[in-house]
């Protein structure tokens, strides 16, 4: 059936090869064969795909890439030879390998990886043989050279770091094999594992070295480049050395003058920096310290501080260095009461030096001397002891040739003890002090009540009693108690509590508006001491206020100075106050501010402006009686042009003040002349003022005529004469434009004025021509004089007339 198939000029292999999958149906039903194999290719490198092991009669090769489900051809053949795809030079050099059907992809690269599927058609005596063989080609690359990647190139130890061996490219499986190399150079495996990363939970200063890592697939395999971790640690507890050797209990020991050498030695990476310190003061850095002659004073404490600068971290140990030497200076000798400030305890100090020192008290017999090593005590009764009694301890040291002593001396502090009370701020708390300076040994000190009961704790030499405050301590007594070894009895001082009293001398005060007046209080009784406070009218405490309120202190009394008083603030009860610890009190003071007894009333007399500018005014005025009074207020204000004037209703100013009280006229300049103001007048008596006087106007003043007239006349004859002589001069200069006008006013050469002849007129031209210059020329023709004619002012009354303009007319008549 194949065969015919094959020889039908007709046939169409299209149908026979892509839809095969769609149900084609061959007369031949044969069984289709699927072939499925694996193969693994090297990118870059070559591989052979097959598809069966001859060559079929009819071949098309599939590529379908990885996630996908769609075939596309490649390469086909029909027969007559096989037909490369578009989509072959994307897998790489694809070929057929001759007589056969297999395909071979040199230079592959990774997007050749994917399923191949060959469509072979095997035409057999059988019948039709048709093979799927689907290839599955896994492109492999091999691993890249790795590299190490260290989370911290220089971990702290304790702590955790990885590794990761890095590769750029290569396909798994891959194992990674770890390698460490020692600073000896062995080399050891630290880890096999699958997985690039390795991890160190805990860090060790072993874990120092270099470090390799190994890479490998089925392809091939790659070692890294060696990487060095250093460790970062210590640095460990330091260990001292002290040469010459010599342990002792407390440590280690050293004879005066003897060299020394300590060396400090700690584990640490980085190396440690070392600081050595003596007594906690730093002395040197480095790990050995030498001292060339140790001394007494070089005795104690030597520690050596390890520093790692990278991590911050320290350690430290101190140890113990004595130098054997004699006690340094001389015995301490001091003297302490004991039993109950009954006896004496004479104590002697003399520590220091190797062996310790003896001592001994004088003047006492063998047996009694109180004989110890480096401090001794000794007790010695009170009563039976002398003021100013010496006693000396001698002390005495292997190392020395000779003894050294002290001395103590007990005495009596002099006079008696000294009491007095104060109390803390805002009198919260009282303070009772007693003291008694001075002795040896100081005295012990106690307070008690009137009736003997304790008050507080004793104390030596100074003793504060702190009560709270109340009024139940006034008027009461307590007493400080003084013991000393030396005396049998005690000695006392007293104080006695008081509230404070006060008293005044004026519980009433008064004064004239405007005055200082001064109140003053006096504190009779007061223990323990406090000062006066005083209050005003309003109950407020009063403090310094310079422009107001003046305070004057002492121990007893206080003074209180109100500036300036005045009626409707100052006036009212003040209050003198003081209170202590133990109480207070307070009395009032009654302050009247009288006013001044009101002025007499003022009367405007004559009110005028000064001239007809009306820009100043004169005022006079009189008062109707002769009450007190120290001066006048002039005040003006505007007033209304028509209607009675209202002193609600004006906004008044003040224009004048203080005058003098023996004033009774004054000149108000400055004013506007297109103004109409009102003015009037109060009279003041210190601070007290009086009523006004009745708002008046001012007048104008009397009008005179006469000069207005005689000047206005004089003004228009000066501007009448001045237009006409300049008319005059305008007609002479240009007589040759108007000639008529010229003649009109002058006339004709022959003709005879009847006026008088004040100038000629070639006077005038030759003026005129003057005045154009040297260049002009005479204009021809025989000169022409004519009269000047003369203005009367007619018709001008006689006598004053109002300040008017004259005019004057001139009349120029012409003629044709």
């Amino acid at each position: 059936m194949v065969r015919r198939l094959i020889g039908l000029p007709d046939f169409c292999w299209s149908i026979f090869i892509f839809p095969l999958l769609h149900g084609l149906e061959i007369l031949d039903t044969g069984e289709v064969v699927y072939r499925e194999t694996t193969t693994n290719g090297v990118v870059t490198q070559a591989v052979i795909l097959e598809c069966g092991s001859t060559l079929p009669d009819v071949y098309i090769w599939g590529f379908t890439k990885p996630g996908t489900d769609t075939i596309r051809a490649i390469v086909y053949n029909f027969g007559k030879g096989p037909k490369m795809q578009k989509l072959a030079e994307t897998l790489g050099d694809l070929t057929v390998i001759s007589n056969s059907a297999s395909l071979s992809i040199t230079k592959l690269p990774l997007d050749a990886e994917g399923l191949y599927t060959c469509q072979a058609l095997y035409d057999t005596p059988q019948g039709a043989r048709l093979y799927y063989y689907y290839v599955h080609l896994f492109v492999l690359v091999p691993v890249s050279k790795p590299y190490i990647v260290l989370s911290d190139s220089s971990p702290v130890e304790g702590t955790s770091m990885w590794m990761r061996c890095g590769l750029e490219e290569g396909t798994g499986p891959i194992n990674y094999t770890w390698e460490q190399e020692t600073r000896e150079g062995s080399v050891s495996t630290l880890a096999q594992t699958n997985i690039s990363v390795v991890n160190i939970t805990w860090v060790t200063r072993n874990h120092t070295g270099w470090y390799r890592c190994l890479a490998k697939n089925q392809v091939n395999q790659q070692r890294s480049d060696r990487i060095w971790l250093d460790i970062i640690f210590g640095p460990d507890m330091p260990q001292i050395d002290v040469t010459p050797y010599s342990v002792t209990e407390r440590g280690y020991s050293a004879l005066e003058r003897e060299t020394v050498s300590l060396m400090c030695q700690a584990s640490s990476n980085p190396p440690s920096q070392y600081v050595w310190f003596y007594n906690n003061s730093q002395v040197y850095m480095g790990p050995q310290l030498t001292i060339m002659k140790i001394l007494r004073m070089h005795t104690g404490h030597y520690a050596c501080l390890a520093q790692n600068t990278y991590l911050n971290t320290r350690s430290k140990k101190t140890i113990t260095l004595t130098v054997y030497y004699p006690p340094d200076g001389t015995p301490l000798c001091s003297i302490y009461p004991a039993n109950n400030y009954t006896d004496l305890a004479l104590w002697c100090f003399w520590e220091g030096g190797h062996p310790q020192a003896s001592l001994y008290w004088s003047p006492f017999p063998a047996g009694n001397n109180g004989q110890a090593s480096s401090n001794v005590t000794l007790i010695q009764r009170g009563p039976d002891t002398a003021n100013n009694s010496v006693f000396v301890c001698h002390g005495s040291h292997v190392s020395l040739n000779k003894s050294t002593s002290c001395s103590t001396r007990a005495w009596i502090p002099p006079g008696a003890p000294q009491c007095f009370a104060y109390a803390t701020r805002n009198n919260e708390h009282l303070m009772m002090s007693c003291s008694w300076e001075g002795g040896s040994p100081r005295a012990l000190l106690w307070w008690a009540s009137s009736v003997g009961d304790m008050q507080g704790k004793s104390e030596e030499n100074a003793n504060v009693l702190v009560l709270r405050s109340s009024t139940i301590y006034s008027g009461k007594a307590f007493v400080c108690h003084a013991q000393h070894p030396l005396l049998a009895m005690t000695k006392t001082c007293m104080l006695k509590l008081e509230a404070p009293v006060l008293v005044t001398q004026r519980s009433v005060v008064s004064v004239y508006e405007g005055s200082d007046v001064q109140l003053t209080c006096i504190l009779r009784a007061n223990y323990p001491t406090t000062d006066i406070t005083w209050y005003n009218n309003l109950k407020q405490r009063v403090v310094d206020m310079p422009k107001k309120y003046l305070l004057q202190r002492a121990a007893a009394w206080s003074n209180l100075t109100v500036r300036e008083a005045d009626g409707l603030q100052d006036s009212g009860q003040y209050w003198c106050s003081a209170t202590n610890a133990v109480g207070g009190a307070e009395i009032p003071i009654l302050l009247v501010v009288k006013r001044y007894p009101m002025p007499p009333n003022v009367t405007i007399s004559k009110i005028m402006y000064s001239s007809r500018q009306r820009s100043d005014i004169d005022l006079e005025w009189a008062t109707n009686t002769d009450g007190e009074m120290t001066g006048f207020i002039i005040e003006r204000s505007w007033a209304p042009r028509s209607g009675r004037i209202r002193e609600d209703a004006i906004l008044w100013q003040t224009a004048a003040v203080d005058l003098e009280q023996d004033v009774r006229s004054y000149r108000i300049g400055g004013l506007d002349p297109t103004g109409l103001y009102a003015f009037r007048i109060t009279a003041v008596n210190h601070r007290t003022i009086g009523h006004p006087s009745e708002p008046k106007t001012p007048a104008d003043p009397p009008f005179n005529a006469y000069p207005a007239v005689i000047g206005a006349a004089l003004v228009g004859m000066i501007i009448a004469a001045v237009a006409t002589v300049l008319f005059f001069m305008y007609v002479v200069r240009n007589r040759n434009n108007n000639p008529r006008l010229h003649d009109l006013i002058f006339g004709m050469q022959h003709s005879q004025s009847r006026e008088n002849i004040n100038f000629p007129e070639d006077e005038v031209v030759s003026g005129a021509e003057a005045e154009q210059g040297p260049a002009a020329q005479p204009s021809p023709g025989p000169s022409i004089i004519s009269a000047r004619p003369t203005v009367s002012a007619q018709g001008l009354p006689a006598g004053d007339g109002d300040n008017e303009p004259v005019n004057v007319t001139i009349t120029v008549m012409a003629t044709s």
